[in-house]
C-alpha cells in the first residue's frame, strides 16, 4: 500500500519533558515518538506533559494535575479544552457499559428480547420464513442479520438462533430447527450450512403479530439503509416465558422460565384485581416451570425471588426405583428428568468418578439408555444397598440437585432493573396497552381513511350521468377532478377515488356493496373509538389475546413442586436407618455397635464382655433403637439432653467408647441415667419419670421435640434424689413399678397426671425404711386391652400361667418370671404386693413385662441382655427363664463369681437381635 506525498506525510515529534516524567523513568530511553498523520497542518493533535502554574495557571479551581489538554498545532490560534482524567474515564466506561447492557445482554422487559434475538426473528419474518413455508438454511438467515441489523460475528447470531430452536433451553421454542441443532449432552449443533430453520406458529401469534400496524417504534439500522423494530409486539410476557440469562458489565440477569397456561392465568389475576398480592399470584403461577422438568424442591426461594427479583430455587432430578431381580432383591435408581441446564453427558461422568473414588458406595453399574422417547440413566445398585441413602448421596455430591440462581434484571425505559414477579407483570401491561392503543389508532386513522373514500365514491354512483358528463367535458384529469370537487363538495382524495373506478363497479350491485362497507367501516370506527376512550376494554382486549394464545399453544406443567426446606440434603438422609446398639458406662462413656455383636447364650452361663472398661468403671446402660433416632439422655439431676443416635461414634466390641461429655454438654459429677430413643414426637405420647426416692409424674413427649444444646430441665428433684428411670408411654398404658426389696405396683398411666417439664411430680409408691426404687416398665395398650378380659371386680387376673409375665432381675444374677395374674391393679402411694423374696444382702436389679413377642408355641420369643459392673454382658432367652410364684427365690441367670452385680438390663425380640428387620419395640433398665 502506498501512501502519496500530498495525502500523508511522517513526522517526528521529540518530548523532552515526557521523557524526564517519572512515569517513564523505568522504560528503555528512546529519542523520539513517530507517528502519521495527514497533510492538514491545522489538525490538533494531544500532547500531554507537566505544567506549572506559572505556565498555564490555575484552572477552574484546580492546579491542573492529571488533565488532558486538545492543542492546535497552530500557536497563534490556540484552542485548549481542560477535562478532569478520572471524569472522562469515568464517562467513557459509563458509556460502555450502557451500550452493552442495553445493546447485547440484557432482555427488554417488554418483549423479553436481547437485540440480537430481535433481530433474528424480525429478519426471518422479513424472509417471509413463516411456520407454513418451507424451511431455509440458516445460513441465509444468519447473512440477513449480518448484513442488514446485526453487524458483530456470525458464530454469535448462529448460537443464538440455534438455542431459540432448542426444546430443552427454551421452555417455549421460538424457531422451528431441521437438522442437528445440539443436544442435552452439550454436542454442539451442525454448521449453518446444513441446517435449516423457520419460524415457530407461537412465535408468530405471540411476537409478530401487529407488526406492520404501527404498534412499535422503528428506528433506523446501523448504516441507515433501512428501519428495524425496537421492540416487538408481544402479547404475553415472553420474559417470563422463556426467561433470560445474560452477563453484562457490573450486572448481570437470570431469569427461570414460566408454563404459558399459568402465565397468562397470573396476568389474567392482575388485569382483574390491580392490587393482587404476591401471594394471590402464586396462586395461579406458583413455580417456574423448566423445560427439562425436575422437582423444585420447597417455595422459600421462589418466594424470595418473586418478591424481591433475588432468589435461590434448588431444582432436583426426576428418579424413579426399579426392581431388576425380584429373587436377589436388586434394584436400580432410574433417572427420568435432570435439572434445567445440567449436562447430561458430564453428569453421568460425574457419577461415575465418585464411583470410582470411593466418594459413592453401593453402585455397581452406570449406563446411558437415553433415545428418542425420552432420558433414561440407570444407576445399578449392589445387593443389600438402601436405594434412598444412594439417591441422597447423588443429591449432595452431583449435579442431580442443582439451584438455579434467579436475578430478575431487565431493560425498563432504556435503564436496567431489578424486579419481581408483580412488577415485571405490571410493566408488560403497561407496554400492552400502548400496543393496543397505538394499533387502535392505526386501524382507527385507516378505517376513516376509508370511509371517507367510500362515501365520496357513493357520492359519485348516486350522481353517475352528471359525473360522466363533467369528466367528459374536462380537459385533463386535474380539471376533471377540480370540477367535481367544487360541483359536489369533495376532496382531493375522494375525486381521484371517483376517476379511478372502473366502468365495471358502475352497476346497482356494486353500488350497495359500497353502502354496506360504508356502514361497517362506521361500526369499526365507533369501536375503536370506544376502545380508545375505556381503560377497561383494553385490559380485557389484552386478557382475550392472551387467553387465545393459552387455548392454542399451552402445555402441562413440567417441573413439579415439592414441599420441603429447600432441598438441602442434611447428613441424616445419606446415613442408613439401621439398628443399633448403645452401651454406656457409669462413668459416661458412650458407643455404638452392631446389633448382631452379641449371640444368643445359654442361661446359666458367664457371657460375652462387652469390651475395655475405664478403671472404677461399670456399665450403665444398654439399648437397642435406629440410627435415625432422637436419643434423650437424662441425667440424675433432672436435666434432659438430645442427640441424633448417629452421632455417637461407631465402634467394635472391644472399644473403650467415646466420653459423651464431646456429645452433651454435661455439667461436672452429672450422670445419664435413661436414655429414650425417639423416632418421632407425636402428641398422644408421654414420658413418664421416676425417681430413685420414688416421685414420679408424666410429662407430654411434645415438650423435649426441641431441646438446645445445653439441655432442659424434665423433672424438679427434692434435695438427695436423683431422676432414674424414664419410659415412654400413653395413657392406655400400664406401668409397672418395683422398689428394691421386691415390692411391686401395677397401675395404669391415666391415673397419673400429666404436669410440665419444671414440677415434681406425686408420690408413687410407700417405701419402707431403707428401701428405693429399682425399676419400672410399661405395659403397652394393645397388651393391657387384651389383659382388660381377665380382670375381675376387684381388679385382679384370673389365676393361670399364660402370658404376660413380669420378668424380675435380682443384683445377684438370679431372676424369674411371675403371671401378671399374681398382681393386681392399684393406685399410687400405695405399699404394693410382695413380687420377690430375697434372700439377705441381695436386692431387685430390674423389672420387664415380657410376653410381647410370643413363638408359635405361645412362649416368649424375646431375649434378655444382662451386663455386670465389669462390663461382662449375656443374653438369654426369656423362654429359658423359669415361671414361679411372686414368693420364689428364682433360678440362677448369669453366674457373677468375680464380676460383681448385675447393672443393667435390656429386653428385646429375637427378630431384633438376629435379623435386624423387625422393628418391635424394646425396653431397657438401667441400675
Amino acid at each position: 500500500m502506498a501512501f502519496s506525498a500530498a495525502g500523508f506525510r511522517l513526522f517526528r515529534y521529540s518530548n523532552h519533558h515526557l521523557l524526564r516524567s517519572s512515569s517513564f523513568s523505568k522504560l528503555r530511553p528512546f529519542s523520539e515518538l513517530l507517528f502519521f498523520s495527514t497533510s492538514n497542518p491545522r489538525r490538533p493533535v494531544i500532547q500531554a506533559k507537566r505544567r506549572d502554574d506559572s505556565e498555564m495557571g490555575v484552572v477552574n479551581g484546580d492546579e491542573g494535575n492529571g488533565s488532558v489538554s486538545l492543542k492546535d498545532r497552530d500557536t497563534s490560534n490556540e484552542r485548549i479544552v481542560p477535562t478532569e482524567l478520572h471524569k472522562e474515564a469515568t464517562e467513557a466506561y459509563m458509556a460502555y457499559a450502557m451500550s452493552v447492557l442495553l445493546g447485547r445482554a440484557l432482555p427488554d422487559v417488554r418483549d423479553g428480547l436481547k437485540p440480537v434475538h430481535r433481530r433474528i426473528l424480525f429478519a426471518m419474518h422479513e424472509l417471509g420464513l413463516s411456520s407454513k413455508k418451507p424451511f431455509k438454511k440458516c445460513a441465509r438467515v444468519v447473512g440477513e442479520v449480518l448484513g442488514k441489523f446485526h453487524p458483530h460475528g456470525d458464530v454469535a447470531v448462529y448460537e443464538s438462533l440455534v438455542r431459540m430452536a432448542q426444546d430443552f433451553s427454551l421452555r417455549s421454542p421460538l424457531i422451528q430447527g431441521h437438522g442437528n441443532f445440539g443436544s442435552i449432552d452439550a454436542d454442539p449443533p451442525a454448521a449453518m450450512r446444513y441446517t435449516e430453520c423457520r419460524l415457530e406458529p407461537l412465535t408468530e401469534a405471540m411476537l409478530l403479530a401487529d407488526l406492520e400496524l404501527d404498534t412499535v417504534d422503528f428506528a433506523p439500522n446501523f448504516d441507515n439503509s433501512q428501519k428495524e423494530p425496537s421492540l416487538l409486539p408481544a402479547r404475553i410476557p415472553n420474559l417470563l416465558l422463556n426467561g433470560s440469562s445474560g452477563i453484562a458489565v457490573g450486572m448481570a440477569t437470570n431469569i427461570p422460565p414460566h408454563n404459558l397456561g399459568e402465565l397468562v392465568d397470573a396476568l389474567s389475576a392482575l388485569i382483574h384485581n390491580p392490587e393482587a398480592t404476591l401471594q394471590e399470584l402464586l396462586e395461579f403461577m406458583p413455580a417456574p416451570d423448566f423445560p427439562t422438568g425436575g422437582l423444585i424442591m420447597g417455595n422459600l426461594g421462589i418466594l424470595e425471588a418473586y418478591r424481591t427479583g433475588r432468589g435461590r430455587i434448588v431444582i432436583r432430578g426426576k428418579t424413579e426405583i426399579e426392581l431388576l431381580d425380584s429373587r436377589t432383591k436388586r434394584t436400580a435408581i432410574i433417572i427420568k428428568e435432570i435439572p434445567y441446564q445440567t449436562n447430561k453427558a458430564t453428569l453421568v461422568e460425574k457419577i461415575a468418578e465418585h464411583v470410582e473414588n470411593k466418594n459413592l458406595e453401593g453402585i455397581s453399574d452406570i449406563r446411558d439408555e437415553s433415545d428418542r422417547s425420552g432420558m433414561r440413566i440407570v444407576i445399578e445398585l449392589k445387593r443389600g444397598a438402601e436405594p434412598l441413602i444412594v439417591l441422597n448421596n447423588l443429591y449432595r455430591l452431583t449435579a442431580l440437585q442443582s439451584s438455579f440462581n434467579c436475578n430478575m434484571v431487565g431493560i425498563l425505559d432504556g435503564q436496567p432493573k431489578q424486579m419481581g414477579l408483580k412488577e415485571l407483570l405490571q410493566a408488560f401491561l403497561d407496554f400492552r396497552c400502548s400496543v393496543i392503543e397505538r394499533r387502535a389508532r392505526f386501524k382507527l386513522s385507516q378505517a376513516q381513511g376509508r370511509c371517507h373514500i367510500v362515501e365520496g365514491i357513493i357520492v359519485g354512483l348516486d350522481n353517475l350521468d352528471e359525473i360522466i358528463q363533467v369528466i367528459r367535458k374536462a380537459s385533463s384529469n386535474a380539471m376533471a377532478s377540480t370540477d367535481l370537487m367544487k360541483k359536489y363538495s369533495l376532496s382531493q382524495k375522494q375525486a381521484e377515488a371517483i376517476l379511478d373506478i372502473n366502468l365495471r363497479k358502475l352497476t346497482i350491485l356494486e353500488r350497495n356493496k359500497f353502502v354496506d362497507e360504508g356502514k361497517s367501516l362506521m361500526e369499526q370506527i365507533c369501536k375503536l373509538e370506544e376502545l380508545l376512550s375505556s381503560k377497561k376494554q383494553i385490559l380485557q382486549l389484552i386478557e382475550q389475546e392472551a387467553i387465545e394464545v393459552k387455548n392454542k399453544f399451552a402445555t402441562p406443567r413440567r417441573s413439579m413442586l415439592e414441599d420441603g426446606e429447600g432441598g438441602q440434603v442434611e447428613d441424616i438422609d445419606v446415613i442408613p436407618n439401621e439398628e443399633m446398639i448403645l452401651a454406656i458406662s457409669g462413668k459416661g462413656y458412650v458407643k455404638r455397635m452392631k446389633p448382631n455383636t452379641f449371640v444368643a447364650q445359654n442361661r446359666g452361663t458367664i457371657g460375652k464382655s462387652v469390651g475395655k472398661m475405664r478403671v472404677n468403671d461399670m456399665m450403665s446402660d444398654f439399648l437397642v433403637c435406629r440410627a435415625h433416632d432422637h436419643i434423650l439422655y437424662f441425667s440424675d439431676k433432672g436435666i434432659v439432653y438430645s442427640a441424633r443416635a448417629y452421632k455417637i461414634p461407631e465402634c467394635t466390641r472391644t472399644a473403650a467408647g467415646t466420653p459423651l461429655i464431646q456429645i452433651l454438654s454435661l455439667s461436672d459429677g452429672e450422670r445419664i441415667t435413661s436414655i429414650i430413643p425417639v423416632s418421632e414426637f407425636v402428641e398422644d405420647q408421654y414420658l413418664v419419670m421416676l425417681t430413685a426416692n420414688g416421685y414420679i409424674k408424666k410429662v407430654s413427649l411434645n415438650y423435649f421435640s426441641s431441646i438446645r444444646s445445653t439441655g432442659i430441665i424434665a423433672i424438679q428433684l427434692v434435695p438427695e434424689d436423683e431422676l432414674k428411670w424414664v419410659r415412654c408411654c400413653t395413657n392406655d398404658d400400664l406401668v409397672a413399678m418395683a422398689s428394691q426389696n421386691g415390692m411391686v405396683i401395677l397401675s395404669t398411666c391415666e391415673t397419673i397426671r400429666s404436669l410440665g417439664r419444671n414440677t415434681r411430680g406425686t408420690i408413687a409408691m410407700r417405701l419402707r425404711n431403707g428401701d428405693k426404687m429399682a425399676s419400672m416398665d410399661v405395659i403397652s395398650a394393645a397388651l393391657w386391652k387384651d389383659l382388660d378380659q381377665d380382670v375381675d371386680e376387684h381388679g385382679i387376673w384370673k389365676k393361670g400361667t399364660r402370658g404376660p409375665w413380669l420378668l424380675f432381675v435380682s443384683e445377684s444374677g438370679h431372676g424369674k418370671r411371675v403371671s401378671l395374674s399374681n398382681f393386681r391393679l392399684s393406685s399410687l402411694n400405695r405399699v404394693g404386693l410382695i413380687g420377690y423374696k430375697f434372700a439377705s444382702e441381695d436386692r431387685l436389679a430390674a423389672v420387664f413385662v415380657v410376653g410381647f413377642s410370643l413363638s408359635e408355641d405361645g412362649e416368649s420369643d424375646e431375649h434378655i441382655i444382662l451386663v455386670s459392673q465389669s462390663g461382662t454382658i449375656n443374653r438369654i432367652k426369656v423362654r429359658d427363664i423359669s415361671i414361679q410364684s411372686r414368693f420364689a427365690r428364682g433360678v440362677i441367670l448369669m453366674r457373677l463369681d468375680h464380676l460383681g452385680k448385675i447393672q443393667s438390663a435390656s429386653l428385646i425380640s429375637s427378630a431384633e437381635a438376629e435379623t435386624d428387620e423387625d422393628e418391635a419395640g424394646q425396653h431397657e433398665v438401667a441400675v
